[in-house]
């Protein structure tokens, strides 16, 4: 049974940590595999086993991208099948730590690099409950702004996937009273409401840190069934 302090720490704060809920040996499987998987798909580009359209594209349906706007040239992933799977493996440990009734909508992979940043932002509709699970790399710590405030500087824009417009480049002011720094270990997760709270990094000063987002919607909340897949037939198939 779950800590009912931790359950109700999430609908208290929107948000908290729960620790090694992957193992070791499948968090090293699946930083592994996104190494392999992001180095095979660069060589495939190189030696032009990718079409040129597909090059362009912003997402290369089931092997990932370098084009993500929010972390540009860094390799990511939507809807990759390893994490979907995990993504619905996990669904009744999500909803019995948050006491909500959950449903998925998609998952998104980032194998981050030295000097990254994920700007302050908050998520689109699919991702109204979400998790970033450290699956392994350099320590790196995540953000959350836990007074739900509105950032006059961080201008909404309803078109953007993630809530904030591209010009800006706000980040973390350093000791900012509403921010609370979240490090997690290996197979440790964050579980918080994306649509509600502002989130973001640092620049990163390690080498290689890969994280894991599994996103949901609340089944009795606003957005309910519509997102269901993130609008997809099923999982594992492109946005």
């Amino acid at each position: 049974m779950v800590d009912l302090h931790v359950r109700n720490m999430f609908n208290e704060k929107k948000y908290q940590v729960s620790k090694k809920m992957l193992s070791y040996e499948f968090a090293n499987f699946a930083f592994n595999y996104f190494l392999l998987k992001r180095d095979a798909v660069a060589w495939m580009q190189k030696n032009n086993y990718i079409s040129d359209q597909q090059r362009e594209s912003k997402f290369t349906p089931g092997l990932g991208t370098w084009k993500d706007t929010q972390v540009p040239n860094t390799y990511s992933c939507y809807g990759d099948f390893l994490t979907e799977t995990l993504m619905m493996k996990m669904l009744p440990v999500m909803q019995e730590q948050t006491g909500l009734r959950l449903i998925p909508t998609y998952t998104f992979t980032r194998v981050y690099k030295k000097g990254d940043i994920l700007r302050r932002h908050k998520d689109r509709p699919s991702c109204e409950i979400s998790t970033t699970i450290n699956l392994g790399g350099d320590p790196w710590s995540i953000f959350i702004d836990p007074t739900n405030r509105i950032d006059p500087t961080n201008r909404i824009d309803p078109t953007n996937s993630y809530n904030v417009i591209d010009e800006y480049k706000g980040i973390h002011k350093p000791n900012a009273s509403e921010s609370v720094e979240v490090r997690l270990g290996i197979g440790d997760m964050l579980i918080y409401s994306g649509c509600e709270l502002e989130h973001w990094r640092e620049p990163f000063e390690g080498d290689i840190c890969v994280q894991v987002f599994l996103h949901y919607n609340h089944a009795d909340g606003r957005f309910g069934e519509k997102n269901k897949f993130d609008k997809r037939p099923m999982l594992g198939v492109p946005h």
